[in-house]
């Protein structure tokens, strides 16, 4: 491949690449934690691997750095696998179709992955590099994305390290210093099927942007899978019709970009069935005709057929949840202005043979409004006789109000640039929170280089901003050396 060789910092390109070679999609990390394993003997690294596959490389201190406390570099090493519906890649098992044009890289028709790779790649470099740095301890996690398992299931009780730099952050020039915590939350109905003929239709909800279900839930983009439910309540109160298949959404911290779902109509409502569309189609354009300028609805003739179609009572449940459930911001922070602090995003809409399921993630800083609002979303699903379950809790990173390492990173920001970072909070779940409760409140702090559209087939990462961070990120380690040399 050798898309990247001539990018600088080399050594961090080089080991992205590398990276950007090997599947490692949440989930499919094996082959991905093996290679971080071979790198740390290939060095004659300490290191561990535990049963799920979560890698720490230990590194001893420079010469004249052994008094300074030790310093956790963390990431993650699985990444967001998105596509486009055109593009025919297998996360399982193809490597990842790298461009380089100005100052970005790109996957072509996929995410990149530089969420959370070019953290992976950067602390490789630094490992692998002949730099000056306290006892450094590297810890990169498997399944960051679909629920921070790997952090969870991570036993740190070996770990010395007294500050630690996440390096999970999209966004140069902002140190974030807490974050929200959350839950994933699944309303599951059971459904009820009979037989039914007619022209079957296929109705498309695409062309929106997507995104972070958290960093960016407060720019109010569309969710494909809400949207779809309103298009077939819509249908409902107009004409009859009957559900065949109804998708949407691959991740539930992703913002859905794409929805679908297949019904069947009456030869005799197909006209009215048509012009319907088109109403509803212009009705959402104007309602998102700020930020969704490509979005479509659109059906698709699929001839005369008989189906397996859902019971009304079925249809009639399934619908009201999707019309009833609340998503994106619930609330704002009073405490720092800007900031979402309680929000949900329903990323996943399955209609499988003998359940409808939306799967959310909920997020908050205040750990009461969280459990306050998967209350609200079990209580509506058990109302219709659905179920309800959360997984995948975690802990929210609270801000510290005296932090070393804060006040390093912001020093050597303002001696590199000449001003001072911004210090902020982020309204997503972090893995910073929860290695912040198994680390009994260490100090620390996430940055990183500017990566765009995460989580999308657009991502992509700045080239000349991850030489600056890298940079940063040396300087910064220096000096943590310095504190106590």
């Amino acid at each position: 491949m050798d898309v990247l060789k001539a990018l600088q910092p080399q050594a961090v390109f080089s080991y992205f690449e590398d990276i950007c070679r090997i599947p490692h999609g949440s989930g499919n990390t094996k082959e991905i934690s093996d290679y971080l394993v071979s790198f740390a003997k290939e060095h004659s690294l300490s290191h561990t691997q535990d049963e799920m596959g979560n890698v720490i490389i230990v590194k001893e201190a420079s010469k004249g750095f052994e008094q300074a406390d030790t310093v956790m570099l963390q990431g993650h090493m699985d990444m967001v696998c998105e596509k486009n519906s055109d593009c025919r890649h297998d996360f399982k098992k193809d490597p990842l179709n790298l461009c380089v044009v100005d100052d970005y890289v790109f996957a072509k028709g996929t995410t990149l992955g530089g969420d959370d790779g070019i953290a992976v790649a950067m602390a490789l470099a630094i490992l692998a590099g002949d730099y000056e740095h306290p006892r450094l301890e590297v810890v990169v996690t498997v399944d960051e994305e679909i629920g921070m398992l790997g952090a969870t299931g991570l036993d740190l009780s070996g770990c010395q390290a007294k500050k630690m730099i996440n390096i999970d952050s999209e966004e140069e020039g902002i140190l974030l210093t807490s974050c929200a915590g959350g839950l994933r939350a699944t309303c599951s109905v059971p459904v009820r099927h009979k037989s039914k003929s007619g022209t079957k239709y296929e109705l498309v909800v695409c062309g929106l942007n997507g995104g972070h279900s958290g960093t960016e839930i407060d720019k109010y983009l569309g969710n494909a899978n809400i949207i779809m439910g309103r298009l077939l309540h819509f249908l409902e109160t107009k004409l009859e019709y009957d559900l065949v298949t109804l998708q949407g959404g691959l991740q539930d911290n992703a913002i859905p970009r794409e929805a679908n779902a297949n019904i069947i109509v009456q030869s005799e409502d197909m006209d009215h069935f048509e012009a319907l569309i088109r109403e509803f189609e212009q009705t959402i354009k104007n309602e998102y005709s700020a930020n969704e300028k490509n979005i479509s609805v659109y059906c698709e003739n699929q001839g005369k057929t008989k189906e397996n179609v859902l019971t009304p009572k079925t249809k009639e449940r399934v619908i009201f949840l999707l019309n009833t459930v609340p998503d994106g911001v619930q609330k704002m922070s009073m405490a720092t202005k800007g900031l979402v602090q309680t929000s949900l995003n329903f990323g996943i809409m399955r209609l499988r043979d003998n359940e409808f399921s939306l799967t959310a993630a909920v997020r908050s800083s205040v750990k009461s409004e969280k459990y306050a609002l998967s209350a609200k979303l079990r209580y509506l699903t058990e109302t219709i006789g659905g179920t309800y379950q959360e997984a995948g809790t975690y802990p929210a990173w609270e801000y510290r109000e005296t932090s070393e390492l804060r006040d390093i990173m912001v020093d050597v920001y303002e001696k590199m640039y000449g001003e001072k970072p911004v210090v902020a909070g982020i309204h997503a779940g972090m893995e910073c929170g929860v290695i912040y409760e198994k680390m009994n409140g260490i100090d620390a702090v996430s940055c990183g280089p500017n990566i765009l559209s995460i989580h999308t087939p657009k991502e992509k990462l700045s080239i000349s901003s991850t030489k600056r961070t890298f940079e940063y990120l040396l300087n910064v380690l220096k000096e943590c050396g310095k504190e106590q040399k």
